[in-house]
């Protein structure tokens, strides 16, 4: 990879902080086995460019993604700032529709992860079987498969079904998160994600599970929601972000450059 140039010189404070947490997205990504070669994006909004998107240079690892390197693209994914790579076109057909439809979503995850999609190609999809599930099932929506993501069209179809969710699972595909800030996008997958995999690893005992009554449910689904909420002792992101950054710095700092 060429030595790309810097840009924290040359685009606003509030861009730069946006590129670094985008860049530091990625490397959690990677450092929590979520991606996929090149496969799947995570994009942000830029601030104060409403129309302005950052995403990742197809050809780039997540591991390698820096501040500097990202792109920065308009709604259809055209190339808004100087660069030697290009974007994977399926990336801002799904990622370009959720920032349309949604204008309080300044970024948004996808992944292709075994758990995940795993639990995608399940006709119950995520079942509430375990807290880590009641913790996120009333904020899911789900949408059919309709192939690689390539097709304008799908871009209504996507929206609708993600409604006013934080977490669209892509029927057979994967998950998708999304938020008001790249923090609560991350810990939005992080949560759907451990779901995903605890309900995988009781499906694989093949034992007999315990059912959760409706209404112990309900009362589970109502705590999440105030526990998460500005109100709440845990909201979204808020103390988890600057603890997942501080293990990132002590692996690698270099995402922001």
């Amino acid at each position: 990879m060429n030595a790309l140039p810097q840009l924290k010189d040359q685009v606003s404070a509030e861009e730069w902080q946006m590129r670094v947490d985008l860049a530091a997205c990625y490397r959690l990504v990677e450092m929590f086995d979520w991606s996929d070669l090149l496969g799947t994006h995570i994009s942000a909004r830029v601030p104060g460019e409403e129309d302005a998107f950052l995403i990742n240079p197809y050809g780039l690892l997540f591991e390698e993604i820096t501040a500097s390197s990202l792109v920065k693209v308009d709604e259809e994914g055209n190339i808004l700032s100087p660069t030697e790579y290009h974007i994977n076109p399926a990336g801002f057909v799904i990622h370009g529709a959720v920032h349309m439809a949604r204008p309080d979503v300044a970024c948004a995850l996808h992944t292709h992860t075994q758990a995940g999609t795993s639990v995608a190609t399940q006709q119950d999809g995520l079942l509430p079987i375990t807290q880590h599930a009641l913790a996120v099932i009333a904020h899911v929506g789900y949408h059919g498969y309709e192939g690689i993501a390539t097709d304008m069209d799908e871009r209504e179809r996507l929206v609708s079904d993600l409604n006013d969710n934080n977490i669209l699972v892509l029927r057979n595909h994967g998950l998708l998160t999304v938020g008001r800030t790249v923090a609560e996008a991350f810990v939005w997958m992080y949560r759907a994600e451990r779901a995903c995999r605890m309900q995988l690893a009781i499906q694989q005992a093949g034992a007999e599970v315990i059912q959760i009554p409706d209404d112990v449910q309900e009362t589970t689904i109502a705590r999440n929601r105030l526990a998460n909420s500005p109100k709440g002792h845990r909201p979204i992101g808020i103390l988890e972000w600057p603890a997942l950054l501080r293990k990132l710095d002590r692996v690698d700092s270099s995402y922001k450059t």
